[in-house]
Order: C-alpha cells, then sequence, then structure tokens
C-alpha cells in the first residue's frame, strides 16, 4: 500500500470514528490535545466520548496507541475502555485502573527503586491492624478492625500522616471507632510492622510509584517518555494520593484529558476530592471545557426531577454546573409514594414489582435502591413473599451477614431454654446486648454502624410480628427466621436488584424504585450538622434518580414499624419536588397538574373523581386541597378501594381527624 494510500485509509477512519456522535461528544473527540476536561453528565456517552477521542487521536496520528494511558477506578470500566477501543480498531493503549498502571511500573522498577524486587502485597490489612490494635491495648471485634483498617486507608489517600491524622481526622468531620489519638498509634504501629515485614499495601503502590518518579530522574525520563497523553475518567473521584501520581507521570506536562461529573462527587468519606475537577480550569487557564448534557439513558421526565433536584444544591466554585437535556421519548411521569410504615413501604414496591414482571418486564431490569445495606432486610423478605426473585448488590444478604448469623444463633440457644409469649422484645433485645448491642446509640465508623443497623433490623422485625401475633414467643420467632432466610436463600439467576445508592453507581435499569427517602437517613443522620455532607446526601440521591431509564418511584414512611407514631418527615430534598411539599406547595401542585399520577382504568377515573371532590371540600373550608389530602393519599385510595372506615384508616396520610371529617364523604366517592 503506498503512503498516500495508507493516509487516505487513516482519514477515513477517523472519519468514521466521529459519525454518529452528536455536536458536543464531536467537539470532545476532536481536542486531542491537552489539557481537555470533559465534563459529562449522567447517561450523556461519556465512555464512547473518551474511547472516540482517543481512536481519532491515533487514526489522525497524533498519538501512538502504546503512548496513551487511560486511568479509571475499576478493572471492569477499564475492561470496557480496552473493548470499545478494540471495536474501533484501536489496539495498544494502555487502559488500567490507577492500582493496576502503578504495580506495572513498580514491578519493572523495583530494583532501581527498592534495591531488589518487588515487595510482596498485603491484600487484606486485617491481620496486621489486629496486631497493631493490640499493640496498643484496644479491645477489638472483626467490625471494629474493618473500621480501623478503613481510616488507615482514608489517611493514607489524603496523604495524612500519622502525625497528623488526629487534626485532619477532625478537620474533615470523621467518626473513628477509637479516639483520634489512638487510632493514629494503631496508624502508625500498622506502618512499622508493614516495613518490618517487607511489603506493601495497595496505598503503598501509588505511594512509591510517585515517589520514584519524583526522585529517580532516570525512572521519570522512561516512564515520561512511554506515556505522552493521559486520559482520566471519574476524574470527581480522585483523591490527594492518585493525584499526585498522576501529577508524577506528567511532570509538568499538560496532554491530560480528564472526565467527571461534578454532580456525581459520592466519595469524599473515602478521601475523593471533587475540588481537583471544580478547579481543572484554574490550573490550566488554557484548557478546553467540553460539556456532555444531552442524557441518552433517561426519559425527559427524569431527567427533569433530576435536574429540580441538583438545582436546588448551592453552587460550587469551579467549573460551571451541569444541566440534563433529555433525548428519549416521554415517559410516565416519576411517582412519590408515602405510606404508613416500612413494612407497608416494603410490600406496596413488592407488589408493584410482581406486577410488573406478570405483565411482561425482566425481574433483571427493576431495581430497589435504598441508603444503607441494613435496609435490605424488609425488602429481600416483601419480595420473597410475593415470590418475586431478588438479587443483592454489593453486599450480603442479610440472612448471610455474620453479624446476622451469630445474632439468630444466640437466639435460638435462648430459645432452647423457654421463652414466656409477650416477652419476645424485650428478650430479642436483651440476647442482641449480650454481643455489645445497644439500642438506641449507634457507634462511629461505618462498618460498626452497618453491624448495629442489621441486628436493630431484628429486632424490628420481633416488633412488628408481635403486633401481628401478641402471643409469638421466642421459638415462634427463630422458626419465622428460618422459614424467611430459606425462602430467600432460593437460586436466582434473574432477580429484581436491591443496591445501595453507593453501589447503584454506574447501572442503570428501566424501573427503579428509590425508597426510604425519609430525613436522618436521605440525608444521614450523621451528615446533619455538616452542610457540605448532606450536600453530598443529595447527589448521592441525584445518581440514584438517574439511574431510571423509563419508571421511577420515590417513596417513604411516616413510621418504621406498624402501629408506631407517624411522625418521620420525609426527606428535606424531596421539597419542591413532591405534590404539596411544605414552603413550595403552591408551585408543587402547579407541577402536579402537569404531573399528573399515572392510573388506568377505574382506578384512574375514581382518582379524578376522589380528586374533583376534594376540590369542592377544599373549596367549602376556604382551604387548599392539600390540607384536604394529597395526592399520594388520594391515589392510595383509588388503588386499595377501601370498603369501610377501618380499611380507610390503615392507608397513608389519614389520621383520625381526616378520618371523622372526611371519612364517609371519600367513602362515598369509592362506591360513587
Amino acid at each position: 500500500m503506498t503512503r498516500s494510500a495508507a493516509q487516505a485509509g487513516a482519514t477515513t477512519r477517523a472519519e468514521a470514528v466521529l459519525a454518529g456522535l452528536d455536536d458536543e461528544q464531536r467537539e470532545a473527540a476532536q481536542a486531542v490535545s491537552g489539557p481537555v476536561c470533559i465534563l459529562a453528565g449522567a447517561g450523556t456517552g461519556k465512555t464512547r466520548t473518551i474511547t472516540h477521542r482517543i481512536a481519532y487521536g491515533v487514526h489522525t496520528g497524533v498519538y501512538v496507541p502504546e503512548q496513551v494511558l487511560a486511568v479509571t477506578f475499576t478493572a471492569r470500566a477499564a475492561g470496557e475502555l480496552r473493548a470499545r477501543l478494540a471495536a474501533l480498531d484501536v489496539g495498544g493503549v494502555q487502559a488500567r485502573t490507577f492500582h493496576a498502571a502503578a504495580m506495572r511500573q513498580l514491578r519493572y522498577f523495583a530494583p532501581r527503586v527498592l534495591g531488589g524486587p518487588m515487595p510482596g502485597l498485603v491484600e487484606n490489612k486485617l491481620r496486621i491492624v489486629a496486631s497493631a490494635a493490640a499493640r496498643s491495648r484496644l479491645t477489638t471485634d472483626r467490625t471494629s478492625l474493618r473500621d480501623l483498617a478503613s481510616e488507615i486507608e482514608w489517611a493514607k489517600t489524603t496523604l495524612a500522616t500519622p502525625e497528623d491524622y488526629p487534626a485532619r481526622a477532625k478537620a474533615a468531620g470523621r467518626e473513628p471507632p477509637f479516639e483520634a489519638a489512638a487510632v493514629a498509634q494503631v496508624y502508625a504501629s500498622y506502618e512499622s510492622a508493614k516495613q518490618r515485614d517487607g511489603a506493601l499495601d495497595f496505598e503503598d503502590l501509588l505511594l512509591v510509584t510517585a515517589f520514584a518518579l519524583e526522585e529517580h530522574r532516570d525512572v521519570a525520563r522512561e516512564v515520561r517518555g512511554q506515556y505522552r497523553h493521559f486520559v482520566v475518567d471519574e476524574y470527581q473521584d480522585v483523591n490527594p494520593l492518585q493525584q499526585r501520581l498522576l501529577d508524577a507521570w506528567l511532570g509538568g506536562r499538560a496532554d491530560v484529558c480528564v472526565v467527571g461529573d461534578p454532580n456525581q462527587t459520592i466519595y469524599s468519606f473515602t478521601g475523593a476530592d471533587p475540588d481537583y475537577l471544580l478547579g481543572f480550569a484554574d490550573r490550566y487557564p488554557d484548557s478546553a471545557v467540553v460539556k456532555l448534557e444531552r442524557d441518552y439513558r433517561s426519559t425527559p421526565q427524569v431527567v427533569g426531577l433530576a435536574n429540580r433536584l441538583i438545582g436546588q444544591a448551592p453552587r460550587r466554585k469551579g467549573l460551571p454546573g451541569l444541566r440534563l437535556l433529555g433525548q428519549r421519548a416521554d415517559g410516565p411521569e416519576p411517582r412519590f409514594t408515602e405510606h404508613p410504615d416500612e413494612p407497608a413501604e416494603a410490600a406496596a414496591v413488592a407488589a408493584r414489582c410482581r406486577a410488573l414482571i406478570d405483565g411482561g418486564m425482566p425481574a433483571s431490569e427493576i431495581a430497589v435502591l435504598f441508603r444503607i445495606n441494613a435496609q435490605s432486610q424488609v425488602y429481600e423478605a416483601a419480595l420473597a413473599d410475593v415470590g418475586v426473585p431478588y438479587v443483592l448488590k454489593g453486599g450480603e444478604r442479610f440472612f448471610e451477614r455474620p453479624e446476622v448469623r451469630e445474632a439468630i444463633l444466640l437466639l435460638r440457644g435462648a430459645a432452647a431454654g423457654g421463652s414466656e409469649p409477650g416477652l419476645l422484645v424485650p428478650t430479642v433485645r436483651d440476647v442482641l446486648a449480650s454481643t455489645g448491642w445497644v439500642e438506641h446509640r449507634p457507634p462511629p465508623g461505618g462498618a460498626a454502624r452497618d453491624r448495629w443497623q442489621s441486628l436493630a433490623a431484628l429486632v424490628d422485625l420481633a416488633v412488628d410480628l408481635v403486633a401481628e401475633n401478641p402471643a409469638l414467643d421466642l421459638a415462634g420467632f427463630v422458626g419465622h427466621l428460618a422459614e424467611r432466610a430459606d425462602a430467600q436463600h432460593a437460586p436466582t439467576v434473574q432477580g429484581v436488584t436491591l443496591a445501595s445508592m453507593h453501589a447503584a453507581k454506574g447501572l442503570e435499569w428501566d424501573v427503579v424504585f428509590v425508597v426510604g427517602l425519609v430525613d436522618g437517613v436521605v440525608p444521614i443522620s450523621q451528615s446533619l450538622n455538616r452542610p457540605a455532607a448532606v450536600e453530598e446526601e443529595r447527589r448521592l440521591l441525584y445518581v440514584a434518580i438517574t439511574r431510571a431509564r423509563e419508571q421511577l418511584t420515590l417513596s417513604w414512611s411516616l413510621a418504621r414499624n406498624p402501629g408506631a407514631k407517624r411522625a418521620r418527615p420525609r426527606s428535606r430534598f424531596l421539597t419542591g419536588l413532591a405534590p404539596d411539599s411544605g414552603p413550595t406547595a403552591p408551585a408543587a401542585r402547579r407541577s402536579a397538574k402537569k404531573q399528573k399520577v399515572v392510573l388506568e382504568g377505574e382506578a384512574g377515573e375514581l382518582f379524578e373523581r376522589l380528586r374533583a371532590w376534594r376540590s369542592q371540600a377544599a373549596q367549602s373550608q376556604s382551604v387548599p386541597a392539600y390540607v384536604v389530602f394529597t395526592d399520594a393519599t388520594l391515589q392510595a385510595i383509588a388503588e386499595t378501594r377501601p370498603a369501610n372506615l377501618r380499611e380507610l384508616s390503615g392507608l397513608p396520610g389519614i389520621g383520625a381527624r381526616k378520618l371523622e371529617l372526611y371519612g364517609a364523604d371519600v367513602l362515598s366517592t369509592v362506591t360513587g
């Protein structure tokens, strides 16, 4: 092939790479010389854009494939980058996680940098942390060891030394499992033990590689000669340690393309620092900034809700914000549903899942998203009760968690000694107290709090069952737990996904239920005294909402247990989004007229009759319509068609006063 023919072929391939991209994606793909910042909103084709950018750079001759290093955060994401580049006829590009890239380089340079072969890696910190804690005379269990290990990881990723850990932890609002000074002592002992063993942990991989580039000119010259063009995916999640390594790779050069979404910054608790993304244009004043805002994932209705949620956040200093533009055909409006208690909320979600699956929706296209893993138990049970298979993403099934297995063994042993009816709940509390669980006192530390919440869920279950059967004893409760565990251990290949909001990032489904939206859960209680942490909770809800392609339901319950006082406030983030939401109710009601609840057939007709009745009742009393009943309450009435006052009183939003005022009229409207 002649040189001109080869050039023509490369030009054709380069043009083909740009075909099918929208205007903004094409602009980003053609910006092959750094510095470049691509602000990519949810569902805007981020991976497509950066792989086409690399391919365009290769096919136009700007890049030598082997001189491109693309780094991301998961092996799955790196594998997807490689697969897409191969499909674009581009080979040789290095697409790796930060740790994999550092490992490859350090293994090669270890003799020069470390004076010998690559040291062994600490696969699990717990053994060394346990020894370090024992030397510090701390009493620990597996849960507190996990939290100690997490604190050490946070310290190392934020470049905090044992000496400055206490001050840095306090400034960051950390909740360590022990006093900060004790954690610092364990951290120092851990580092000493690791050095004596001649081992490196995963944070050391990045730190030592950065040190090699900073202090060894020959190593820096070789690495920087090899890699001339850098792409960093999910840049909003970069931590100070990763940024230090990236700076060492660059060595003062600016041929770097970063890709991220400031609205999806949800990992600050692990050390991620969004300021690197937000301040990119300040650091590189001549950088090109391209915004991808066309959302190809979700319907305009889902996109609109996500925009309204994030639009309520305070403006952050730095790069401009993103406002998604839905590109799909219209779909149903998001649903907002209120429930009397958590089991009722879970039962309603499970019933809806059952109906969707019976109507032909694949179970794998449905997800239930919650804030904390302990919330999964009530949904696992509710789905099992209606015969809907499920898979738990990013965590163990409730009955497989170590603390739950241990608790059930203790409860079984206590039941063998006999128990009295009417004392189930106190007995369960006493048994769990023997494991160190203290009611109403969630401990600090992520793993410890997860354990506490799992055990609290067992107490809540006991309370629920006693409300149904006051004569239930401990043996009956243990038997019930066994039945639930058996039902939920059935093989599930295709199932509804249960996942925390964090675990859902990067995934998407046709139908999404975002549940448990009450203050103290979303936003989580430990964030409430820190405005920055509350705003991260808002972004977490944004991530959950943008997982939905077509159908989205947001729900909350007024009480945790049946029969309890219905006093829990729904999430503050729903103000101005859900119909009749407090100070913005007039605007919300106007929005509700545009966002009618999606009901069909007889339920839809009844819903409209109830709205007409409500309008008349509100007018006669000179009050806003929502003061009579919210749309969510009317929806529940239309769907359940209560036959008497007792059935009506069990619906959300109907207390004794409203039952007295409106009960008879509502039943008359239901019967026509």
